[in-house]
């Protein structure tokens, strides 16, 4: 798994996510870089772009569902943006599709983290 981070108007970062998260080393890598982010004081929200993930995991999901309701307990805020439609299919079988707040775009995320 590869993350590149995107730094918008020095408040939220923008993660792009590429290949696997899974259960070992990559939902790590994950949970370490938003466990980093949560902590910086400067940064008011993570968006996370999910186009480019190959295949995600039960631990992949708890990752993400854990950190929505830290970040949520922080006064901070996490949004995830072009899922493709495995992941997408995911979310709705998960039924998070109606706990997480989903974007087509980085624009419209950004927007609505923004306002």
């Amino acid at each position: 798994m590869k993350i590149v981070k995107k730094v918008i108007d020095n408040t939220v970062i923008v993660l792009d996510i590429t290949g696997d998260v899974r259960l070992g080393e990559s939902a790590e890598r994950l949970s370490d870089e938003l466990a980093k982010l949560l902590a910086d004081g400067g940064v008011e929200g993570v968006i996370l772009d999910l186009e480019n993930i190959n295949y995600m995991d039960s631990t992949g999901l708890g990752e993400l569902v854990g950190y929505l309701g830290r970040f949520q307990g922080s006064g901070k805020r996490l949004k995830l943006v072009n899922p493709n439609n495995t992941i997408i299919k995911l979310l709705q079988l998960t039924r998070l599709d109606q706990v997480f707040k989903v974007y087509t775009s980085e624009e419209k995320a950004l927007e609505d983290m923004l306002a």
